[in-house]
């Protein structure tokens, strides 16, 4: 489980830079903590960093943003990792609790992205369910599976959340790799059960920097990999909309987020995580979800 790994993983973390402060660098007690603390910081604040180097190596064309407003939009990214990574998916269950997808609303299933969990949604989650809607969430593990095996729990998961809404059709809607396991989804059940899908800044063509990644879904996510070849051709059955981001710093080049026949949306140059924190994405969303309900 992604949360208890998250935990783990930090506080091995602060210890082992909390215990190098301490008897290498001799600090006191509290200082080693400060120290431990600003190292952990500062190394999420060079992985945001390394992300946007890849994104401007393999750009797209697209307007240039001044000094400030690309500094003032590195830095919300790198809030929202720090928010994603550090508070909310290692504690994924009190912030999120149960879905409520009591009847009587229209009903949607948000799917996270790459190395991510429910949690991702939090924000989104409550601006849909105040806007009317019905919002269902799960987690996509194991983390580094192949896409395809995520299908199959997508599928549970439309099962048993339109019996407890008491509806037969639900909207899917997808960041990042989430995107892509809609699709997968829809070439192996067909839309039966699915009234239209969204993505949101979804690689579907695929992302350079997924050759750093770890595991067989990163290795699908690679441009021009077979798998994505195979989902090309698969087609679309329902309505489709692409919500993408021209300075994206997850997907690159930013125009892989294009997909042909569905409806193109461009949002203001914002982070590939602070997406998930974005009046803008959410109101494009909404704008989307009502005009098809």
């Amino acid at each position: 489980m992604l949360a208890i790994a998250l935990r783990l993983s930090l506080l091995c973390e602060l210890l082992i830079y909390g215990v190098f402060a301490s008897r290498a660098l001799s600090l006191a007690p509290a200082a080693s903590a400060l120290a431990a603390c600003a190292v952990l910081l500062g190394l999420r604040a060079g992985i945001i960093a390394v992300t946007y180097v890849f994104a401007y190596a393999a750009h797209s064309p697209a307007p240039r943003l001044g000094l400030v407003r690309a500094g003032a939009m590195a830095f919300r990214e790198y809030l929202a990792f720090l928010v994603l990574f550090l508070l909310i998916q290692p504690f994924e269950r009190q912030w999120m609790g149960q879905d409520n997808v009591r009847p009587g609303r229209p009903l949607l299933i948000l799917i996270h992205g790459y190395g991510c969990n429910r949690g991702a949604w939090w924000w989104l989650r409550r601006r849909l369910e105040a806007a009317g809607f019905a919002v269902a969430t799960l987690n996509l593990e194991p983390v580094y599976a192949d896409i395809d095996s995520y299908v199959a729990r997508l599928a549970e998961r439309i099962a048993s959340a339109c019996r407890d809404n008491a509806c037969d059709k639900v909207t899917l809607v997808g960041h990042s790799m989430g995107g892509l396991v809609a699709r997968a989804y829809l070439a192996k059940f067909g839309a039966t059960h699915v009234r239209q899908l969204v993505t949101i800044a979804t690689p579907h063509a695929g992302s350079v920097l997924a050759r750093l990644g770890m595991g067989r879904n990163a290795r699908q996510m690679e441009p021009g990999s077979p798998w994505l070849g195979a989902l090309w051709r698969g087609g679309m059955p329902i309505p489709v909309a692409s919500i993408r981001n021209s300075h994206d710093n997850f997907v690159m080049p930013q125009d892989n987020q294009r997909l042909p026949a569905a409806a193109d949306l461009e949002l203001p140059a914002t982070g590939h995580l602070a997406v998930l924190f974005s009046d803008a994405a959410a109101e494009m969303l909404l704008a989307v979800l009502n005009e098809r309900a």
